[in-house]
């Protein structure tokens, strides 16, 4: 143990118990990534924290000691959000994890932030209510890294993103403050701080507590499943359906070796010779499902589809999505890597921008498998690699890095909902000028003046962006550089 880790361990065992601060190569190396595992790097600490007083003493002693601070939930990020800085400490919130309140009357939910994503639904389902983000993690993902990331999933498109769906949250500064930013009323008076924190990546503070805005089971959901013998027809039905006012609870849209992965995997009952599928939910009452559901019916029909099928009952319309959401670790059968990207495009751009991921694919000489949600125009093409080949996680991520760029081409962005982290921070550069850059870093040092939350995330410095306007250095040969000043 180096001298360094031995002054701060010692400051942090000072008031926490032993078993709270891992230090030996063994017990840290649980913690060196989060889902994107390309990345990995050994914290100088883990601590595991049980109370508020605790996570404001230790961002207090970092603090004072000029330690950086990384906040870690369940580990479920893909974008290298909780990837651990070697000289510093990595917070882990998993303890944060009870349901600290449900108030049926106002339909929210007050929430630490370890609570896993689907076991808020789990917990008020008796009260006919649910939590309506439901990222394809939500067994496993946590309610704090979601508000960090701004998480979705398949029922975004009409219930919104994670910003949509909380009231409040309990936060503490780098200096140990703690903060409410929110309000229990639908509306807080000043800036909307909230909007800012959500979405953060963990670089202006650590969530401690959310207020979740709970919605009413609808009367009755019911899904659509489409195929189409061509990817381009099935992303111009997504349009249709859109332009002639119907707004699905989900839309979700998979190409072939997408579907026969999930076949494989779940067994949902997907056409395995389809170039491509949509799943469509609608929700809401009796009557406006049986209407909805009979347009969207002919308006599949009428875009092209070769089979358009629709659920039988609640059974059915659960192993539909259960393929869905399976899909992208069922890729993992069919390849020994992949990467999973995240972009968003305009939904009107959706059969271009599959074309020509498909011409990158060929160029690349990489499978890609699209799976996305389509409604939203949010892509999450999976780039089948083998790591064990040399140069080609290189190549992997030169060609994400045209997919990113391609999505900010047609007037979308770099991510939908997976946040920037590591991974996609060059193509900030690509999608941010100087000066926008520039109030970003302005942001980051009204909350954390001495760049010690989440170093190195989400925000490139101007040093950085330089180097990859000229030189196009790849993203794993860069070092996380320290914060610039302006």
């Amino acid at each position: 143990m180096s001298t360094s880790q031995n002054t701060i361990k010692r400051a942090l065992c000072s008031f926490l118990p032993r078993d709270a601060v891992l230090s030996s190569k063994e017990e840290l190396h649980p913690y060196e990534c989060d889902g994107l595992s390309a990345y990995r790097r050994l914290p100088l600490l883990v601590v595991l924290p049980e109370t508020i007083e605790q996570v404001q003493r230790i961002l207090t002693t970092c603090h004072e000691m000029k330690v950086p601070v990384v906040a870690r939930g369940a580990g479920t990020g893909l974008s290298g959000g909780a990837l651990p800085v070697e000289d510093g400490i990595l917070l882990s919130l998993a303890k944060f994890n009870q349901i600290l309140d449900v108030d049926t009357d106002s339909c929210t939910a007050t929430v630490q932030p370890g609570v896993r994503n689907l076991a808020i639904s789990e917990a008020v389902k008796k009260h006919g209510l649910y939590y309506a983000p439901d990222p394809s993690s939500q067994i496993a993902c946590s309610i704090g890294g979601n508000v960090a990331e701004n998480a979705g999933g398949v029922h975004c498109l009409k219930y919104g993103l994670t910003v949509h769906n909380i009231l409040k949250l309990k936060v503490i500064t780098i200096d140990g403050e703690l903060l409410t930013i929110g309000s229990d009323a639908l509306d807080a008076p000043g800036y909307d701080l909230l909007a800012l924190m959500t979405g953060s990546e963990g670089m202006l503070g650590v969530i401690v507590e959310i207020t979740v805005k709970l919605l009413p089971l609808p009367e009755r959901a019911q899904v659509i499943l489409a195929a189409f013998d061509n990817v381009e027809k099935a992303g111009d039905a997504v349009g249709t359906i859109i332009a002639n006012g119907i707004i699905p609870a989900g839309l979700e849209m998979m190409d072939n070796p997408a579907i026969r992965a999930a076949e494989s995997f779940a067994h949902a009952g997907y056409p395995t010779d389809a170039e491509a599928i949509l799943l469509c939910e609608i929700d809401g009452t009796n009557e406006e499902v049986s209407e909805q559901i009979m347009q969207v019916r002919q308006l599949l029909k009428n875009a092209g589809a070769t089979e358009v099928r629709t659920a039988k009952d609640e059974k059915e319309r659960q192993l539909f999505w259960k393929g869905r959401k399976s899909a992208f670790p069922a890729v993992g059968r069919i390849s020994p890597d992949y990467y999973c990207m995240d972009g968003t495009i305009p939904r009107r751009k959706l059969a271009h921008v599959l074309k020509r991921i498909s011409e990158l694919s060929q160029e690349y000489g990489l499978s890609v498998a699209n799976v996305f949600h389509a409604g939203d125009g949010n892509l999450h093409p999976l780039i089948l690699y083998d790591a064990n080949i040399p140069g080609e996680l290189e190549k992997t991520e030169e060609l994400g890095g045209k997919i990113l760029e391609l999505c900010v081409e047609v007037g979308g962005t770099i991510t939908g909902e997976h946040g920037v982290g590591v991974e996609k921070i060059n193509q900030m550069c690509v999608q941010f000028q100087t000066d926008e850059l520039r109030q970003f870093h302005l942001v980051k040092e009204c909350f954390d003046p001495l760049g010690l939350l989440n170093p190195g995330k989400a925000v490139p410095t101007l040093h950085r962006c330089a180097e990859f306007g000229a030189m196009h250095v790849h993203k794993g040969e860069l070092a996380f550089p320290e914060l610039e000043r302006f």
